[in-house]
């Protein structure tokens, strides 16, 4: 029988996806396949999970195929499949960690070491079950953060340049998965001791022992400061008027920092535009890491609500159908928050396991028309976008209805003239009445300009976003 290899068009083919694509991506995804062997016209490989299966054929098998093609100067197919783990997972002796890949599946960190069969812990009792690594969904956007997350996931506290570890981003889009992913892990490979709070729990706890004396001051620092792993959620819920809780955020930073321990934080921002907060704690804040996460695009939505699809099936012990046509729907209808979208899904998930009936488009809308009607924006009004953009640049409202055209307040302005079509119901005509009666066509012009930019600048979609969720916010105080 002919023997057939193409071992080299493959190690071409993946060298030029490298150099079209940068070693980010290419590290995250081609990196993490493994040559076996090849028919005729098929090349076999293998790949670490399910999941990364499932995410590179609808995402990046398409692209290879045509790569490898070009190369090879034939229409050859891939075939990938799961590789097989060969050893169960070995128990780790205390302060070291096994390695997570970008999958999140789990690599050995030493051949050397006893084997023994895996006992997983009682989960922590502070971290929420679901938020791990394995669930968490991998894409464009979140893949830089994701694989920061696993770094210090596999070595916590051993590198000056994750620690501390800053991922910021706004609601819903999977900040404290990310967070907590890094938890569980550290806990169940590992006898680290982690200790996950948010900022305003933190605050609170603080101005509780205050008020009980000098001795339960102590142990509050006792507490925090003989961790190994800090995981602080929402570090922008602390007030800026808790002066003495900020100062104590700081003397724990010094203590963990002296003594190499891993911090995590979350912030729904940039460090940079916390208000009140002492540059000597933003600098410490951002002087590891800092990674953003931003709403992931159409495809991985999809991808997933279609994970926490099946991560609801197994909680419900029920196989319940939920169409794309449906996903789709949700997506549509909530732009802007992950969060808001699986909560959308777990009422439709509930509602047929409770009436035990398949969800059907007509019962999908009926039973969400109150969540897509969003009562926030109704009695939008353009003065309460102008005035949210106007303080977002550190403007006026009456700089933005102004005459100006320095590209300080010209920005601003299209971007509050965007907002205004996506957010209210006034035409153009009325917009450009309350922006010092310009004509529709220069509203027209702007709205064009700022969706154009969003596509390419992923800071503005990000600012986008982050400004429809503040001006929503502001309009129901």
């Amino acid at each position: 029988m002919q023997e057939w290899n193409y071992k080299s068009f493959w190690d071409k083919t993946l060298f030029l996806l490298k150099s079209e694509h940068g070693d980010e991506e290419y590290n995250i995804w081609f990196g993490k396949l493994e040559y076996v062997r090849s028919d005729e016209t098929i090349i076999h490989a293998v790949v670490p999970s399910n999941f990364f299966l499932e995410m590179f054929n609808s995402k990046y098998m398409p692209m290879l195929e045509a790569k490898i093609e070009e190369t090879a100067g034939k229409n050859l197919s891939i075939r990938l499949e799961v590789k097989k783990k060969d050893k169960p997972a070995q128990k780790q002796p205390q302060g070291q960690v096994q390695i997570p890949s970008d999958s999140g599946e789990i690599q050995q960190n030493s051949e050397s070491e006893k084997e023994t069969v895996p006992v997983k812990k009682a989960n922590h009792p502070d971290l929420q079950e679901e938020y791990t690594f394995e669930s968490y969904v991998v894409g464009e956007l979140n893949s830089y953060a994701f694989s920061a997350a696993s770094a210090v996931a596999r070595n916590p506290g051993s590198s000056k340049i994750y620690n501390p570890l800053l991922i910021y981003g706004g609601t819903g889009l999977g900040k404290t998965h990310l967070m907590q992913s890094i938890g569980h892990f550290i806990h169940q490979n590992s006898d680290l001791k982690i200790l996950y709070i948010t900022g305003a729990g933190f605050m609170e706890e603080f101005v509780k022992v205050v008020g009980m004396g000098e001795k339960n001051k102590d142990a509050f620092a006792k507490k925090y400061r003989s961790v190994d792993t800090l995981l602080i959620d929402d570090i922008h819920t602390i007030s800026a008027q808790a002066r003495g809780t900020l100062d104590e955020l700081f003397y724990t930073f010094e203590a963990l920092s002296n003594k190499r321990k891993q911090m995590v934080f979350t912030c729904d921002r940039p460090i940079t535009e916390l208000k009140g907060i002492a540059e000597r704690l933003k600098s410490r804040f951002t002087s590891g890491l800092s990674v953003e996460l931003q709403l992931p695009k159409y495809e991985e939505l999809i991808a997933i609500l279609k994970k926490k699809i099946e991560f609801k099936k197994l909680e419900l012990g029920k196989d319940i159908k939920i169409s794309d046509e449906i996903i789709e729907m949700i997506i549509k209808n909530i732009s802007s928050n992950v969060r808001d979208m699986e909560g959308a899904l777990n009422k439709l998930m509930s509602y047929a396991d409770l009436v035990n009936k398949p969800v059907t488009m007509e019962i999908a809308q009926r039973q969400l028309k109150d969540t897509f009607a969003d009562p926030k924006q109704g009695n939008m009004s353009i003065d309460i976008v102008q005035k949210v953009v106007a303080e977002d640049f550190g403007l006026t409202p009456n700089d933005l209805k102004g005459k100006k055209r320095s590209l300080g307040i010209v920005k601003p302005r299209q971007i509050a003239m965007y907002l205004c079509r996506e957010l209210t119901e006034f035409s153009l005509t009325e917009i450009g009445q309350a922006f010092g009666d310009r004509d529709h066509t220069t509203v027209m012009h702007s709205i064009r300009i700022t969706e154009e930019k969003s596509r390419i600048d992923t800071h503005l979609y990000t600012a986008l976003e982050r400004l429809k969720r503040k001006i929503k916010e502001f309009n129901v105080k």
